[in-house]
């Protein structure tokens, strides 16, 4: 996990954006929304929900990791060579939970012969999700081909490696249609490897050739609180998700716009709003004013606040307290002995509601709309098989305070119901006949939902 961001902060000097005034961009989103949105699949959202575990390494086992997926619908787990898990309990678990690995070198590994041996045994039972470079080399260094890398110094041997992965990967036929995920923390290089990138471009001097490939997918630690960002704020984890250089944390921009350690230029600030990019940890420790109350109205904001902001998988850091880092336990959503913390009991509330196994090859549309949309609510509407609509909104007030908003459905529909996973699985409203209705937001999910046409 990203433990410092070291003394370096993000400098923001060149690309400036473009932007609307809030208000004037607010306007123009409802009277989008009005005319139709359209719904992206729900199993997608709950595709994207990821966790890092050893699963049977570090004092975890097999029994508890399916309990603990079993319960909190998380399809995805983020581990690698350093866990030291056997691939037969990796896929005992895709076939107990569902669940896919997303596998890689992580801290210091350099043996691709077995990564790739493993991942092979992976694939073919339907267990991989994707393939992913070194675990923050600022922190842990390498040994590659003879040359130390990373850290403080020359991150060579960091590309070369992270290179020779996504070769060894696309050329391989077992797993060449598998995403490669980058190495986390690019932003950290001491020198101009390329690594802000997913393939060199042309001409930017760099010292890895031009036209290198590293990954198909940017990936970063963006915590959603930091050295710089401490405390709790007002769209904590909205703002945590921004692709640009208005994150507060250890992001997008700082890690593939303009490199928060030695300023190294990469993607501009609109390239990076569509960039292909996931989050291999991210979290809020508990501790003073972060209740395990609060982490878990964080945690199911996070997902949904990652998701709109199109990351494709998020995984927080951590499901259960680790026996070799008990210190860490301030992260996990489960204690060492598997006992649920309050963050786990919430995401099994949200990925209950919200259920759905089978995808939406053609999501629907509904004309819904919020009237003079606070900047603390975000929504994001998803639709499940069966064509019922999920309207999800979420309040980002964890400074105190509520926001009273109107939602406008477009028309009248015979059943809504009103969801809140703080309080259980079961509606707290049901409704007949209605076209709108009035809700109070503070600082996590509701969920309306309405039976498709």
């Amino acid at each position: 996990m990203s433990r410092t961001r070291r003394e370096f902060l993000q400098q923001a000097t060149v690309g400036v954006a473009v932007m609307l005034p809030l208000g004037i961009a607010r306007t123009i989103e409802a009277r989008a929304k009005a005319a139709g949105t359209t719904a992206v699949a729900a199993s997608d959202f709950l595709n994207s929900i990821g966790v890092c575990s050893s699963i049977t390494g570090r004092g975890e086992t097999l029994a508890g990791t399916i309990e603990a997926l079993t319960y909190t619908g998380i399809r995805f787990i983020r581990c690698g060579l350093e866990d030291r898990i056997s691939v037969k309990d990796m896929i005992e678990l895709r076939k107990r939970t569902g669940a896919r690995i997303a596998y890689g070198l992580l801290s210091g590994g350099t043996d691709l012969a077995r990564l790739i041996r493993e991942a092979r045994q992976l694939a073919s039972a339907d267990a991989l999700l994707a393939m992913e470079g070194n675990n923050e080399p600022n922190n842990w260094g390498i040994t590659y081909q003879g040359e130390v890398g990373g850290r403080d110094k020359s991150w060579l041997p960091v590309a070369r490696l992270q290179r020779d992965l996504y070769q060894a990967v696309k050329s391989d036929p077992v797993l060449k249609d598998y995403p490669v995920w980058n190495i986390s923390e690019s932003g950290a290089q001491t020198d101009n490897v390329g690594l802000q990138f997913l393939t060199i471009p042309d001409g930017t001097g760099t010292l890895m050739p031009d036209g290198t490939q590293y990954a198909d997918y940017a990936n970063c630690h963006n915590y959603i609180t930091h050295p710089s960002w401490p405390g709790l704020h007002d769209n904590q984890t909205w703002r945590s998700a921004s692709p640009g250089r208005d994150c507060p944390v250890d992001g997008l921009y700082g890690n593939y716009g303009r490199t928060w350690r030695n300023g190294f230029l990469g993607y501009s600030e609109s390239e990076l709003l569509t960039l292909p990019r996931v989050t291999t940890e991210t979290g809020y420790p508990v501790g003073g004013p972060v209740t395990e109350e609060i982490q878990a109205r964080l945690f199911m904001n996070l997902y949904l606040s990652q998701f709109k902001r199109r990351w494709s998988h998020t995984a927080i850091y951590l499901l259960r307290t680790r026996s070799n880092e008990p210190a860490h336990h301030t992260y996990a959503m489960y204690k060492m002995d598997y006992a649920p913390k309050q963050a786990a009991h919430y995401l099994h509330n949200l990925t209950t509601i919200l259920a759905d196994r089978d995808t939406v090859s053609a999501p629907g549309q509904l004309a819904y709309s919020i009237a003079n949309q606070p900047a603390t609510v975000h929504d994001l509407l998803l639709q499940k098989s069966n064509g019922t609509f999920a309207l999800v909104l979420w309040g980002e007030r964890f400074t105190g305070g509520a926001d009273k908003v109107t939602v406008d459905l477009g028309a009248r529909h015979a059943t809504v119901k009103v969801y809140d996973p703080t309080t259980g699985t079961s509606p707290t409203q049901s409704l007949a006949d209605v076209g709108s209705l009035a809700l109070t937001l503070t600082d996590h999910p509701v969920i309306i939902e309405v039976a498709g046409s």
